[in-house]
């Protein structure tokens, strides 16, 4: 099998735990053995790297089938969970109730080695298909960072947290002049541009997003306004330090940013908005420079149009 796989075991016998896990670690994945099925399905919830859940039908605490419906319910379009029934039972009403209640596949107990590997085998080609269209759907293809569609997804994720947590901030940032950088260089030449810009801010931050043209959007949990602003201004510096070569010579860049931060009662349409129109001031005051928002001025909804607008109409 190609790769290492993390998996988590439960089976309320810690002989079958101590037997799997063997087999499981002889091919180098990594394992985490449970006894009861509460305590694996918090494991779980708690580490979204998990691959595959290994579960016999009578764990401590929660049926086997409950166990996989639970963790069906964890999966996602954005998390791939491979769920493996345990059962001695072959009766055939049992093999559709477990696939019924999300399992993906059944083996039996105690599982053969061979069939063991062969199965996770399977489990590898399927979470790597999954991992392949989450990437297709949720990835801007010239830049690498996320598309606006999964960025204002997961930004409202963050928000949410945001509302328990509490400081948040958002950044809203573009590349000053870029329409004379293809008209005067080549469209090549703007997308290289793109490309570098988005490693430079996806390696500072995780939540980034391309959205739309040469504008970017970034989210940053936990981050007062003050410390997002020292942000985008580190991002400022390491940005129009760039320098490209082209055929016409080398070619350096500048980027404006805005900076705004979660307030009480905000949705994220207004904190991003509030972003935007900072940009727009730092656009208005010279370029290449960081400005606050200022919570006042956007009231105005009309200062300008602005793709976060546009994307909320959709």
């Amino acid at each position: 099998m190609v790769g290492v796989v993390r998996i988590v075991v439960v089976d309320p016998s810690r002989l079958v735990l101590k037997s799997v896990s063997r087999l499981l670690e002889a091919r180098h994945h990594e394992v985490r053995p449970f006894v009861d099925g509460r305590q694996a399905l918090e494991h779980i919830k708690a580490n979204s790297d998990v691959d595959v859940l290994i579960t016999s039908t009578e764990p401590v605490s929660i049926s086997g089938v409950e166990l996989c419906w639970e963790t069906r319910l964890l999966a996602s379009r954005d998390r791939p969970l491979h769920v493996i029934l345990m059962s001695s039972n072959y009766d055939q009403a049992h093999l559709i109730e477990a696939l019924d209640s999300g399992a993906d596949d059944f083996i039996g107990k105690p599982p053969a080695a061979e069939e063991l590997y062969a199965r996770l085998r399977c489990a590898e080609r399927i979470t790597s298909m999954q991992r392949e269209l989450i990437a297709l759907a949720t990835t801007d293809p010239l830049t690498g960072v996320l598309n606006r569609r999964a960025f204002f997804e997961r930004a409202q994720k963050a928000c949410a947290r945001a509302t328990v947590a509490g400081a948040l901030s958002a950044i809203m940032f573009d590349i000053d002049h870029f329409k004379r950088i293809n008209d005067g260089y080549g469209h090549d030449v703007g997308d290289q541009t793109l490309r570098s810009i988005s490693r430079e801010v996806a390696g500072s931050c995780r939540l980034v997003g391309r959205l739309g043209g040469e504008e970017f959007g970034i989210v940053l949990e936990g981050a007062s306004m003050s410390a997002a602003a020292e942000v985008a201004e580190r991002l400022r510096l390491k940005l129009s330090a760039l320098k490209f070569e082209t055929a016409k010579g080398p070619l350096t860049l500048t980027s404006s940013f805005g900076v705004s931060e979660w307030e009480t009662g905000d949705t994220l349409d207004q904190l991003l908005k509030r972003a935007d129109l900072a940009l727009y001031e730092a656009k208005h005051a010279g370029r290449n420079r960081v400005m606050r928002s200022d919570a006042a001025q956007a009231q105005d909804d009309d200062a300008r149009p602005s793709v976060i607008r546009a994307f909320a109409r959709q």
